[in-house]
């Protein structure tokens, strides 16, 4: 998916360049630090810039290939006290820097959002699991069946590898940044495990457009 995780944050205690995939804890993340899920980020193509906003911070737009010093600035006020620092921004030089060691997109089933929020007693926003595409019409968690299978959505398929296994980030507000949701514990209460969506593998790419039909093949 062009410009999916294409930049990271490393934080001081790691060496990453960006050069190859490594695991998360070389990044400052929101599962550790839950006020960064309430950054939300527009990319314009053509400037090469990226603006971010923040409920605490001023609104900011900067080339992430040049002004790491600027959002550096920005996001340190929002950093815990104690937590190791962001040290600078790094661009992935393959594919975008996934939480898996594969390279990977994220399905999301709406459904399984509504049985997690009836399950906490809140209407939870889907951009608490940060997914690549969201789609709609089946029941929860239907989606953990395509594992091992193919999957077609427009002109692109993708073969779906594995569940998605969840962490702390999600039990975070994405318009806050603060943690006011058990995610993970109704996860485990109500279905007796932390997954939530599939991760899939592109073998086929292609244009995909809001309410395209999901195929499995």
């Amino acid at each position: 998916m062009p410009w999916d995780r294409a930049w990271a944050v490393v934080h001081e205690l790691s060496k990453v360049d960006g050069s190859k995939w490594v695991p998360c804890g070389n990044f400052s993340r929101g599962s550790k630090t839950p006020s960064l899920m309430a950054i939300k980020a527009t990319l314009n193509e053509q400037a090469n810039t990226i603006t971010l906003t923040h409920p605490d911070r001023p609104e900011i737009t900067f080339n992430p290939n040049t002004d790491s010093d600027i959002f550096l600035d920005w996001v340190r006020p929002i950093m815990p006290v104690g937590r190791t620092g962001s040290a600078q921004l790094v661009q992935a030089a393959e594919r975008g820097m996934t939480d898996t060691d594969f390279p990977s997109i994220s399905l999301i089933n709406l459904t399984s959002n509504q049985a997690v929020s009836t399950a906490v007693g809140a209407d939870l926003s889907p951009l608490r699991w940060r997914g690549n595409l969201w789609f709609d019409g089946l029941k929860p968690w239907e989606e953990f069946d395509w594992v091992g299978k193919r999957v077609r959505i427009g002109q692109a398929e993708f073969d779906i590898k594995e569940r998605i296994v969840r962490c702390m980030a999600t039990t975070a507000n994405p318009d806050t940044g603060k943690r006011d949701a058990d995610t993970l514990g109704a996860l485990k209460e109500n279905w007796d495990h932390t997954d939530f969506g599939v991760y899939g593998v592109v073998v086929k790419s292609g244009q995909i457009n809001i309410g395209d039909e999901v195929e499995v093949l």
